[in-house]
């Protein structure tokens, strides 16, 4: 649990007593849980939900339902993940039905935690912030992250081109390899390579990053197209030069995934019909890296300071 807002030294293993559901409430054992940038936010302090300390960070969790409510919709024994916010790096967790999604039974405990924020936030940016259309050309910043490599996926099974833009070295082979049908290294001169590749620009450009590559990412939106923002990994706020969004006809949108479903509840449901249907055809969330629960802070690190490639998942039990 955090017990202070320090970053990952502030984590502690401890035993504390298990939750007990309240009327209505589901208890799941949970198997794996995903490492996200919220919960590395949480962790400093300076996420948007900041609860009392000390308390349990983890918001993708894959499992078991242990408990279950008269009449609900999951039955004691089914395997489900659960977009729980908080609580998911402990032994059990106990959450609303709303947030129980079934665990498709072709994925793995490892597989079903890397399947929650970053492919619900991909396909909630692309489907409904960006209105993506078959055939159209999606560029992907951070394509080497958790996000991006979800955007990347996503993008592929609605029908998209994708350019995988990545600042880390050694990563082509792993992003071809998850559709990405260009590769371009963030180095000097890959804006213009990205519109040399794409004859003039992007449709739809993810950006998980932020930081000082957004004015010339911006280029890169060809008319008509659409910068979807959609957080600030590299740490700095950027602000919009309006003339460009104005007289080259892009939009800037945002997709804040949180912040829409305290709002709309409904759409996560919606948006994992089509990732289980996706599941079905196929499609695997890849796990790229593998800790155990008392390593935490160390995933968490490992993620701050770039050495997570794709998706990490923290195995509980």
């Amino acid at each position: 649990m955090i017990v202070n807002e320090v970053g990952p030294e502030g984590l502690e293993l401890q035993e504390i007593p298990a939750p007990e559901p309240q009327a209505g409430q589901y208890l799941v054992d949970v198997r794996s849980c995903g490492v996200c940038f919220p919960d590395l936010l949480m962790s400093r302090g300076e996420y948007q939900l900041r609860p009392p300390l000390p308390f349990v960070p983890g918001t993708e969790v894959a499992g078991v339902v242990a408990a279950a409510p008269e009449g609900g919709r999951f039955a004691v024994g089914d395997r489900v993940v659960v977009a729980s916010m908080l609580g998911g790096f402990g032994e059990q967790i106990a959450v609303a039905e709303q947030q129980l999604f079934p665990l498709p039974d072709e994925l793995s405990f490892d597989e079903g935690a890397a399947l929650g924020i970053n492919f619900q936030t991909a396909l909630f940016a692309l489907k409904m912030r960006a209105n993506l259309r078959t055939g159209e050309t999606v560029g992907v910043l951070g394509s080497a992250g958790g996000i991006g490599v979800a955007s990347i996926i996503v993008a592929k099974a609605l029908g998209a081109r994708v350019v995988a833009v990545v600042h880390r070295t050694g990563n082509e082979e792993m992003l071809r390899a998850l559709g990405a049908d260009e590769v371009i290294a963030l180095t000097e001169g890959w804006k213009d390579r990205v519109l040399e590749r794409t004859g003039g620009g992007v449709d739809v450009l993810i950006d998980p990053v932020g930081g000082e590559v957004f004015d010339e990412a911006l280029r890169t939106v060809a008319p008509d197209g659409r910068f979807v923002v959609i957080g600030f990994a590299a740490g700095g706020i950027p602000t919009v030069k309006l003339n460009r969004v104005l007289f080259r006809n892009i939009s800037v949108v945002g997709a804040a995934w949180g912040e829409y479903i305290r709002t709309h509840p409904e759409v996560p449901g919606l948006l994992h019909e089509d990732i289980v249907r996706w599941v079905g055809e196929g499609m695997r969330p890849p796990v790229n890296h593998v800790y155990e629960l008392a390593e935490l802070p160390r995933a968490l690190t490992d993620l701050a300071e770039g050495r997570v490639r794709g998706k990490a998942v923290v195995r509980i039990s």
